[in-house]
């Protein structure tokens, strides 16, 4: 299987940007055949929910998602126009937050963030789910 790539653009802006990325990402997940409600299915669109959050927090919203399905992996690209590379936030009893990289680190196979200027892409990868043959 060649590699399948789903692109969002996005422009910057926080306004309904979760939940229109979570839904882009489900309906690809569905188009790729991933059972929908399983826990694979489930971890990606809470780690999409997280980058893109974090994105919104601190860059001024995502310009852009991409998704690339590939043999065996799935690849989530968030990029916006901070340059500032995603940083651990020490936890702040008056606020809530401050786990999306304890989560990319604890679900994602692998997880980066490249300069992309003006800003940066933010990048994790998880394993596809097997499929009956």
């Amino acid at each position: 299987m060649a590699e399948q790539t789903r692109r969002l653009v996005l422009g910057g802006g926080t306004t309904g940007v979760v939940t229109r990325c979570r839904d882009f990402t489900r309906h690809a997940l569905a188009d790729w055949r991933w059972p929908a409600g399983d826990e694979a299915e489930e971890d990606v669109l809470l780690l999409v929910s997280e980058v893109v959050t974090n994105a919104c927090l601190h860059a001024g919203g995502p310009r852009e998602l991409v998704l690339r399905h590939g043999p065996g992996r799935l690849r989530v690209e968030v990029t916006d126009d901070s340059p500032d590379p995603p940083s651990p936030r020490p936890p702040d009893r008056g606020r809530p937050g401050g786990h999306g990289l304890i989560l990319l680190q604890r679900l994602a196979r692998a997880w980066g963030c490249a300069p992309t200027p003006p800003g940066k892409t933010v990048w994790l990868e998880v394993p596809a789910p097997l499929r009956d043959a």
